[in-house]
């Protein structure tokens, strides 16, 4: 039988055994997702003297780290810190401090890993002159076993390192959010949708000189391809190019960039768009000097060669631009005609009129219109730099040379004329004021398209001026009254006709039976005149013909009658002398020729009684002689009167002319 003191003994043995084997810590496991830093406590070499990592064998932090498995040490002089494997997630990015190492520079912030950059052999990388410090070189993608007591790795989820002091993990959280801060732990990305552009400030390097404002670019015209820094993503290249810190020239462009924040700072701004109908002209701040390329007669400024310090020679035509806005400004010019409206409550597009109002004006009659006018402007693209030369840019333009010009000139022209003579002879105005005011704006490098001039208005509580529009109107509105009621009076005739033609339509039919009819009867009348005519000149022919044989039978009929005439001209004065010869003797045979006559007068007047009917004897008889029967009655008297004043006569005419004596 065993001892049971023996055996307890032996159990307490065993288990000091252990515990000494424990406690000595000469076997160490470590897992293979793992690391260990081997810490030495004691040495025969000694304590190490200088820096943090023993790598001469002495007492402290060992350069090498321990992967997964058994590890066996002598016991009691070792200690071992496991730490876990240093991961970073892809797209980003994870920031090294080295505790050991070199000192930084007087111009440095970052520590050079020109020489070395090895952060997974920590005895080559202090070997090899690393600095200790924030590193300039950056951790990408991946798990790397890192001796943390050497390297603090920060990311953007953890910091891995082994803390050595209390105020360590303070120290490094403050780096971790001055990272954050900056976006550092992710990669900058510029996508061709946002129109970005990035402005790159460095940290690190010599500072700038006193000439420059910004840092000019590097490497990009370097025929050794090691000195280019890839765009900053190389800060080592950067430094060793010439690079200096400070804000950057060269910009970045689209694209996905790894760069260590601590080293350089990037700033999004927008890209430069010099829309269509415009143009860029560039005030560059940095560059170097060269020639004046305005000319000679230009005597407002210097112009200068693209990329060089001035106001550029050559404008930007309309694109897209990945310009430096802290290297210099871009000042838009358009192109396109643009209207300056000098109204007070009226702004262009531009705004370069956002300043001006109306011209207050002085008229030859006293009044004090104000009068709203626009000008059309054009300028030269090629004359765009010369503009902004000589007067800083557009608007200073406009305000400080256009605005007294144009205000100016209408002020003389107001002097001048009447206020109705301003109203009436505006047209003229606007054509004198565009030829004479295009040569000014010439001379400045403007084109002046055309001057448009409002309606003068009345100033503020004038009320003279609105009385003399208003009988303007009222004048206009009786001209255009007189003119309506001609226009009316044209309706009503051209409406009347309109009525006659409708009515003439309806009566077509008619109208155009009775002109054929009229036609007709035209015609029978020309056949008939045609036939009167042929029926006249037969009886013309005819009648000339008869009258010729009239005459001669005329002729023939005439010596005939004469000689007939002739001869009875002879009997008559026979018969008549016969005659005469008989009354004579009649006449002597009764007493005289008046007897002769009464006698005769009386048979005619007993023939006249008898053929009328008339009673000689009256039956009633009224005397008016009394009782002399002598008296005779009227009608004794009127026979007595008839015989005596007409016997006479007719025996005159009745006695026979004395026959012509014949020898």
């Amino acid at each position: 039988m065993f001892d049971p003191v023996m055996l307890g003994s032996a159990a307490v043995l065993v288990l000091f055994v252990f515990v000494l084997f424990v406690a000595s810590r000469c076997v160490r496991y470590v897992g293979n997702n793992r690391v260990a830093v081997v810490e030495k406590l004691w040495s025969g070499a000694g304590s190490i003297t200088d820096g943090l990592i023993a790598l001469r064998g002495e007492a402290g932090f060992q350069p090498e780290v321990l992967r997964g498995g058994y590890h066996f040490f002598f016991p009691f002089q070792y200690r071992v810190h496991s730490q876990s494997l240093v991961t970073i997630p892809q797209g980003q990015i994870g920031y090294v401090f080295a505790r050991d190492g070199a000192p930084l520079g007087p111009t440095q912030t970052l520590a050079s890993n020109a020489r070395t950059a090895d952060f997974l052999d920590v005895r080559a990388f202090l070997s090899g002159g690393g600095q200790k410090g924030p590193q300039r070189t950056i951790l990408r993608e991946g798990t790397y076993a890192i001796n943390t007591a050497q390297f603090v790795i920060i990311t953007r989820d953890r910091i891995h390192g082994l803390m050595l002091n209390a105020n360590d993990g303070d120290l490094f959280d403050q780096m971790q959010t001055l990272i954050a801060a900056r976006g550092g732990f992710e990669s900058v990305v510029i996508k061709d949708s946002a129109d970005q552009i990035g402005i790159v400030t460095v940290h690190d390097g010599p500072a700038l000189n006193a000439d420059h404002i910004i840092a000019p670019e590097v490497g990009t015209d370097q025929a050794d391809a090691t000195t280019f820094h890839n765009s900053f993503q190389d800060p080592e290249k950067f430094i060793t190019a010439g690079g200096r810190r400070g804000r950057q020239l060269q910009v970045l462009v689209e694209g996905s960039y790894y760069i260590n924040r601590l080293f350089a700072t990037v700033e999004m701004v927008a890209k430069t768009v010099i829309e269509v109908g415009h143009v860029g002209v560039v005030i560059s701040y940095t560059g170097n000097d060269t020639a004046d390329t305005s000319g000679d007669d230009y005597r407002h400024g210097e112009l200068v060669a693209r990329g060089s310090r001035g106001v550029w020679s050559a404008p930007l035509l309309p694109g897209k631009y990945a310009f430096n806005t802290y290297a210099g400004k871009i000042l838009m010019v358009p192109t396109t005609n643009f209207i300056l409206k000098w109204e007070s409550d009226t702004i262009g597009q531009h705004k370069f009129d956002e300043n001006l109002s109306e011209v207050s004006l002085i008229t030859r009659d006293a009044f004090e219109p104000t009068l709203p006018l626009s000008v059309v402007v054009h300028i030269d693209y090629r004359k765009a730099p010369l503009v902004v030369q000589r007067f800083g840019d557009i608007k200073k333009l406009v305000e400080q040379t256009l605005d007294p010009m144009v205000s100016a000139y209408f002020k003389n022209i107001a002097q001048k004329k009447t206020l109705i003579e301003l109203l009436q002879e505006r047209s003229d105005i606007q054509q004198q004021a565009g030829e004479e005011m295009r040569a000014k704006f010439s001379a400045y490098n403007l084109e002046m398209q055309e001057v448009l001039i409002g309606t003068p208005r009345a100033s503020d509580g004038n009320q003279q001026i609105e009385k003399v529009l208003q009988q303007l109107r009222e004048r206009q509105v009786a001209e255009e009254r007189v003119t309506t009621y001609e226009k009316q009076r044209i309706a009503a005739e051209g409406e009347k006709a309109l009525r006659e033609a409708e009515a003439r339509a309806n009566q077509q039919t008619a109208i155009t039976q009775s002109e054929l009819s009229i036609i007709v009867r035209e015609n029978e009348g020309k056949a008939a005149l045609r036939q009167a005519t042929q029926q006249a000149e037969q009886t013309r022919t005819l009648a000339k013909a008869e009258s010729e044989r009239v005459r001669i039978l005329g002729e023939g009929e005439a010596a005939r009658m004469i000689a007939l005439a002739a001869a009875d001209a002879e009997r008559i004065t026979k018969t008549g002398l016969a005659t005469a010869e008989t009354i004579a003797r009649q006449a002597e045979a009764s007493g005289g020729a008046h007897n002769q006559l009464t006698r005769q007068i009386v048979e005619r007047l007993a023939e006249a009684l008898e053929k009328s009917g008339v009673d000689i004897v009256p039956r009633i008889q009224i005397s008016t002689g009394g009782d002399n029967p002598a008296a005779g009655g009227p009608l004794a008297a009127l026979i007595g009167m008839m015989l005596g004043e007409k016997g006479k006569d007719m025996l005159a005419a009745e006695a026979p002319s004395e026959p012509a004596q014949t020898h």
